[in-house]
């Protein structure tokens, strides 16, 4: 596959987003790089393109395709394995959120909810100590509360919701 500079840009760049978030720059590359492909790729192809080695590249491909990113398609006549992307950059949003929900926030939760528990019986811990600690599990269940009901919207309705940013304070009777 052919980078154009835009192209170009566009994976480095969007790289360097994930390493920032904590993806491999390499896992993240691959992902642009197959997000904008019109057609499957194979391993080789990846590897060609971007000039990374062949096992960085099938490390990346399995990791991708654990966070349902990336998918496994095969073309009538070839035996090697074909890699796509999922194309609606909403149902990217949505795989990632998920999954980052799953792997950073349900484990914090937990902790979370362990230590409320523990903090009723324990005298050592400071009130305010015990507070804070509760206010964070409350703010990360509303927070994952709201993120339940809107994983559920269609996409039109979440760009609505999006599209209306500030103007929902007013609607709640709020000043700014």
């Amino acid at each position: 596959m052919k980078l154009t500079p835009v192209m170009q840009k566009f994976v480095l760049h969007w790289g360097e987003m994930g390493s920032r978030w904590g993806v491999n720059r390499t896992v993240a590359q691959i992902h642009a790089l197959l997000y904008l492909a019109k057609e499957p790729l194979t391993a080789e192809d990846i590897t060609e393109t971007l000039g990374v080695a062949r096992s960085n590249v099938s490390t990346s491909l399995r990791e991708l395709q654990s966070w349902g990113l990336v998918k496994v398609v095969h073309i009538l006549g070839d035996r090697r394995d074909h890699f796509e992307s999922m194309k609606d950059v909403w149902d990217i949003f949505l795989v990632i959120a998920e999954q980052r929900k799953r792997r950073e926030l349900d484990p914090t939760l937990t902790t979370l909810r362990e230590c409320v528990l523990e903090s009723a019986a324990d005298r050592a811990t400071d009130p305010e100590i015990k507070a804070r600690i509760g206010d964070t599990l409350e703010f990360l269940e509303q927070l994952t509360g709201w993120y339940e009901q809107m994983k559920h919207l269609d996409h039109g309705t979440l760009v609505k919701l999006l599209a209306l940013g500030a103007k929902i304070q007013s609607l709640l009777g709020k000043k700014g």
